[in-house]
């Protein structure tokens, strides 16, 4: 599976003379990631009659540079409109949207646009070296393994609920409930679907995250003038000083990007994980190291840095396993997969000894689509967030009309769309009341994955919960867990208990 200097120089020179292509995928691929409901693996799909007419070579150029730039395109409305573009740019809103309050909607996309870009860069440079080692990864994590990964991403629950436990928990676990409707992984029998045929393949994400999001946000915009108020105006007219401000904050926060972005990948290594998963694990990890929690939430910048970039670190991770062993990783690498078969090549170990330039060609396509990615979009920050001058009379029915046609693009259900006006109505009272949304969110994405592993898992197991601990690596994830409640907690006390020689240190001075 060894590749060799000259074929190097030739896939560079390939990438290079498949520009024309890349460029304008690129553009496309923007527009569509930051349209609600508008996927990358959907419009691949609608597109696949044109990509088997193409080259091959083309083809993949194509299909990897929409997928790569779909996914930076989803943080641009996640931060200016709190309108995630999918499911992995809803923890883009948390940091992204509070920034965008607080007149620096600018430095928040050009924090988006440098982790996407560079996150999606290093991770497709390094399995393209590492490809060999990287394949047998997605083998070793089984539905044990996964069982502890999707904790990893529900323990964010717990910690958004730290401001009010009894609220955040009520959200999360309420969440829970929406994410078990649906067919029942073992029998297919319906439950809590009210005789809706729509619902027996569970709660439709992107209905959900529109209207939680994006529909319950421009009900509260409604009572303002703008989305930015007027005492920030000021700051959030667009200028190029905040470019270059966006540019020192990433400079200052250049691990998070590399750490995160080599996160996603080896979690998009795994078949089904994909860019959700990867976005909220990489946000509750990046949470639980940082030192100073309090601030997630608030418009701090690492917390827009570590779910794009992890978001971004999945592409490449999502193409390992459909090049190395044949298995696609994701909707996406399906598409690709369809394209590949009907041209007759044979993915697997001997694609990389017989066609050595086509295995790892895409990688080489998507490290220029990044490469071009960075140098188009950054520019484009200071125009783009002007969108937040615009008067909310003008912004909403726009924002409404655009959200409900991707509610209905989805799955071209009339249903959706009015689900969707169900869940802004959800959304907006939970706002309103000081539930947490995003808790309830997370449940939703977050519950029938976990389910699913964790009924597979049990089901290898005769019922034995043991076999929860029966790897040695699911036990040093379950170990990972233990600590990312315990130290968030241990660090309060001891923040608490600083606080309190301090001022028993000021008292016996007086």
């Amino acid at each position: 599976m060894g590749w060799d200097g000259a074929l190097f120089v030739e896939l560079i020179g390939n990438s290079f003379q498949l520009l024309w292509v890349i460029v304008p995928a690129v553009l496309f691929g923007i527009v569509i990631g930051a349209l609600p409901g508008f996927s990358a693996s959907n419009t691949l799909i609608i597109l696949l009659p044109l990509t088997l007419t193409m080259d091959l070579d083309v083809a993949l150029a194509f299909m990897a540079s929409v997928y790569a730039s779909s996914h930076l395109g989803g943080g641009i409305p996640a931060i200016l409109v709190n309108m995630p573009g999918d499911g992995g740019s809803v923890p883009t809103t948390f940091d992204g949207y509070p920034m965008t309050l607080q007149g620096k909607g600018q430095q928040a996309l050009v924090l988006c646009f440098v982790a996407s870009t560079i996150g999606g860069l290093i991770t497709s440079l390094a399995t393209v070296a590492l490809l060999p080692y990287l394949a047998p990864l997605g083998l070793y994590l089984r539905s044990v393994e996964m069982v502890v990964v999707m904790v990893f991403g529900l323990v964010l629950i717990a910690a958004i609920a730290s401001d009010d436990l009894l609220k955040g928990l009520i959200g999360g676990f309420f969440g829970l409930m929406l994410g078990l409707i649906g067919a029942d992984h073992i029998y297919s029998t319906p439950r809590g679907t009210f005789g809706f045929l729509e619902l027996y393949d569970g709660v439709p994400i992107v209905a959900a995250l529109i209207g939680l999001f994006a529909i319950a946000e421009t009900f509260s915009m409604v009572e303002r003038e703008a989305i930015v108020p007027k005492s920030e105006t000021d700051i959030a007219r667009p200028r190029w000083a905040d470019t270059i401000d966006g540019l020192r904050i990433n400079l200052k926060y250049w691990w998070q990007t590399i750490w995160t972005a080599f996160l996603g990948m080896l979690i998009g290594i795994v078949p089904g994980a994909g860019a959700t998963i990867a976005s909220f694990v990489a946000y509750q990890q990046s949470r639980m190291f940082s030192k100073t929690p309090h601030l997630y939430g608030t418009g701090h910048p690492p917390g827009i840095i570590a779910p794009e970039s992890a978001n971004n670190g999945v592409t490449s991770g999502t193409l390992v396993p459909l090049m190395a062993i044949g298995v696609p990783g994701g909707a996406t690498s399906a598409v690709m997969m369809v394209v590949l078969q009907y041209q007759g090549i044979v993915l697997g170990p001997r694609l990389f000894i017989e066609t050595p330039a086509l295995a790892y060609g895409v990688f080489f396509y998507m490290t220029m689509s990044y490469a071009v990615m960075l140098l188009m979009i950054l520019p484009l920050a200071r125009y783009m967030s002007k969108v937040v001058n615009m008067p909310t009379r003008i912004i909403v029915p726009l924002i409404i009309t655009l959200t409900i046609i991707g509610a209905f693009a989805n799955r071209e259900y009339i249903f959706d769309m009015w689900l969707a006006l169900i869940f802004a109505v959800l959304g907006y009272l939970a706002l309103r009341t000081g539930y947490h949304v995003t808790g309830l969110l997370i449940g939703i994405l977050l519950g029938p994955l976990f389910e699913q592993y964790l009924l597979r898992s049990l089901r290898l197991g005769q019922g034995d919960l043991t076999i929860l601990f029966s790897s040695t690596l699911a036990n040093i994830l379950w170990v990972l867990v233990v600590l990312s409640l315990l130290l968030p907690w241990l660090r309060t006390r001891q923040t608490q208990r600083a606080l309190e020689r301090a001022g028993d240190t000021a008292r016996s001075g007086l």
